[in-house]
Order: C-alpha cells, then sequence, then structure tokens
C-alpha cells in the first residue's frame, strides 16, 4: 500500500522539489548578473557544468540501455539545445536585468498555458470540449494568460514585503523601473516562455524515441554549451568577461548547471513519460511565491500591485489547467485484454501434457457463472 502511494504521490513530489531549486536559480543568477557578469558566459558555464557533471551518470547507468543515436534525434538535440538553454535562458536573464527576479518567476507561470496551447497545435494533448476536464484547462489557459498581460500592462505602486530592507534609489536603479525597460524586460521574457514551452513539448517527443533520459539531458546541456559559446563569442569578445572568481561569479554556474540544468532536465524527463510536459509546468506558482519571498528579503526587491493581482490570476488559471490534468489521469489506463474479442478474452485453454485433455473456463455473460468443462485432445 504504501508504495502505491510513493508511486502516485512521486511525480507531485519530485515537481515541487524543482521548483524549490529554480527559486534558488532566480536569486543567485540576479545577484550574480548585478554584479557585472555576462549573461551569455553564464549561459555557457551553466550547460557546460550540467553536461560534465551529467556525462558519467549517463556512460555508466545507461551504457546498455542507450538507443542507437540517430539523424533525427540528433537534429532533436540540437533544436532542444538552441530552445532553452540558448534562447529560453539568454531572455529570461536579459528581461530579468530589465525587471526583477520575482516578476520574471511571476510571468514564467504562463509557460504551462504556452505549452498547453502548443501541445493541442501538435495534437499532443486533446480537448473535447463536451468535458468538464477539458473546459477546466481551456479556461485556465485564458485565465493564465490574461494575468500574465496584466502584469504586463500593469505596474502599480510598489511596497515590501514584511522583514525586507530599502536600499533606496540603488534599488530602483538597479531594476530599471522605466516603463520603457519594464515593457521591453517583459517582451523579453515572454519569448523565453514560448521558447521554454516549445522545449517541454519537443522533450516529451524526444523522450519516446530516445528514452535514455541522463544521455538526453547531457546531450541536451553539451549541445546549448556548444551553441550558446558561438554566441557568447560574438556578443562578448572581452577575455576579462570570461574570468572566474571565489564568488557567485563561480556559484551561479555551478548552481545552475547542477540543479537548474542538469538536475531540473532529468526529473523532468522522469516527470514527463508519466504526466506529459503540461503536468510537469504547472507547478511554477510555488516557484513564484519562494522566489518573491525570497527576492524581498535578500535583494530588496518591492513587489508591485500588478505582480500580486496578475500573480494570483495566473495561479487560480494554473489550478484550472492542473485539475483538468489530475482528470486524465484518475481512469486507469485500459488492459490490453480489453480489447480482445468478448469469446477470446473470457476462454482461457490449458492443456495436461500427461492425460491429453484441454481445460477451457467459459464466461459468456457477466451475469452467469464461469462454466468449466474438459475436451479430450488428439495427439
Amino acid at each position: 500500500m504504501s508504495s502505491n502511494m510513493w508511486k502516485k504521490a512521486k511525480p507531485y513530489f519530485l515537481t515541487i522539489a524543482i521548483q524549490f531549486g529554480s527559486a534558488g536559480m532566480y536569486i543567485i543568477s540576479t545577484v550574480t548578473l548585478n554584479h557585472g557578469m555576462n549573461r551569455y558566459v553564464l549561459i555557457v558555464y551553466r550547460n557546460a557544468i550540467a553536461a560534465l557533471v551529467l556525462a558519467p551518470f549517463a556512460l555508466v547507468l545507461e551504457r546498455k540501455t542507450r538507443p542507437k543515436m540517430t539523424i533525427s534525434i540528433f537534429l532533436h538535440i540540437m533544436v532542444l539545445g538552441f530552445l532553452e538553454p540558448v534562447l529560453d535562458q539568454g531572455f529570461a536573464y536579459l528581461g530579468m536585468k530589465y525587471t526583477s527576479a520575482s516578476f520574471t518567476s511571476a510571468i514564467m507561470n504562463a509557460v504551462p498555458s504556452v505549452t498547453f496551447v502548443i501541445s493541442v497545435i501538435f495534437r499532443i494533448e486533446h480537448v473535447n470540449i463536451k468535458e468538464v476536464r477539458s473546459q477546466a484547462k481551456v479556461i485556465g489557459t485564458i485565465v493564465t494568460f490574461g494575468g500574465a498581460l496584466l502584469m504586463a500592462m500593469y505596474k502599480g505602486p510598489a511596497f515590501n514585503l514584511v522583514g525586507s530592507h530599502d536600499t533606496g534609489s540603488n534599488h530602483e536603479s538597479s531594476n530599471h523601473t522605466s516603463n520603457t525597460h519594464w515593457a521591453m524586460g517583459t517582451l523579453f521574457i515572454l519569448i523565453g516562455c514560448v521558447a521554454w514551452s516549445c522545449f517541454y513539448v519537443l522533450q516529451s517527443v524526444t523522450l519516446k524515441k530516445y528514452p535514455a533520459n541522463i544521455s538526453l539531458s547531457c546531450l541536451i546541456c553539451l549541445m546549448g554549451a556548444m551553441q550558446g559559446s558561438a554566441v557568447a563569442f560574438v556578443a562578448e569578445r572581452h577575455p576579462s568577461a570570461w574570468a572566474v572568481g571565489w564568488d557567485t561569479r563561480l556559484l551561479a554556474p555551478l548552481y545552475t548547471g547542477i540543479v537548474s540544468s542538469g538536475v531540473t532536465y532529468y526529473v523532468q524527463g522522469l516527470v514527463m513519460k508519466t504526466r506529459g510536459p503540461v503536468f510537469v509546468t504547472a507547478f511554477n506558482p510555488l516557484c513564484m511565491i519562494l522566489v518573491a519571498i525570497l527576492a524581498s528579503f535578500i535583494l530588496a526587491e518591492k513587489l508591485h500591485l500588478g505582480s500580486i493581482i496578475g500573480g494570483f490570476i495566473i495561479a487560480i488559471g494554473l489550478y484550472a489547467v492542473v485539475w483538468g490534468k489530475s482528470k486524465d489521469y484518475s481512469s486507469s489506463p485500459i488492459s490490453p485484454t480489453d480489447l480482445k474479442d468478448d469469446d477470446e478474452a473470457h476462454k482461457l485453454p490449458i492443456t495436461t501434457a500427461t492425460s491429453g485433455t484441454k481445460l477451457n473456463i467459459d464466461k459468456s455473460s457477466s451475469t452467469q457463472p464461469a462454466e468449466m468443462h474438459y475436451t479430450t485432445v488428439q495427439k
């Protein structure tokens, strides 16, 4: 019974653990970028470290189960390495620079809704508008978009959480609070949302063709580091930008590489195999709450009224999506025997080698008891 309960709770536990790891990523990355580390360099180091950490596990644990690499799978990995490590991380870091860590994590809550829309387009998710669960997912998606739109268009007054300290003009300047920068930052974050959603959908598809989860995660990070390096060498040509020290410039690549890329990709893959990409992204509101609390205490970030209202609206929409997804998995899968002919499914032939007889258990009606009779088998 306990193992059954753990099997049901495992996807929830793993997905919640991802959100705690992601909250730390937002805080550490913000501190590092504010201290002058180039975001392209951070992306390269992050994915290179993730690939190095995952490689030994992939080589040892999946040496016998790793499928053969094909051109199709290789192209999938290339696109995955570009979507999340390059596009999503690049635009998310840029948007975070123009806004704040808590605002970025809140806008990223639109990812489940975008993932749902993309999944429906590519027929990974099926919608029957007559079913309540499908209605919940559609309405939740619309509500989530509304919350994200509100956050983008309405900033509102700012205030501190209890226990946070005010850093005055320095805090305001570090977060680029002008309306122009705020709008640009929101646009960049939304581009990152779309890229991240496409990554989730493509990862779930690739896992079916290449089920070696650790190897796939390692290859994605490696490809992301390689493609990110090409972008970084063009965007940042000063050698000093690649220098690291015993500070956040080292901590950020290590943490984001090991936790946010390596471990997260692997755990996401595990959950996706049973629950799909929408379920994995549906717990983002927890990350938003954690980042808001941590950013207020550690970074002295001020929360804006628009972010709070929009965040609650997004959370309501996501809970509707989660409820609809939970109903998708509430019914047990159809047994293969249910697909057989009724007469064949209700007969079990058993032949005894010594007597040359066959025992037939015949149950032709669900309301009548089963009948057993022996027939002689000619040898």
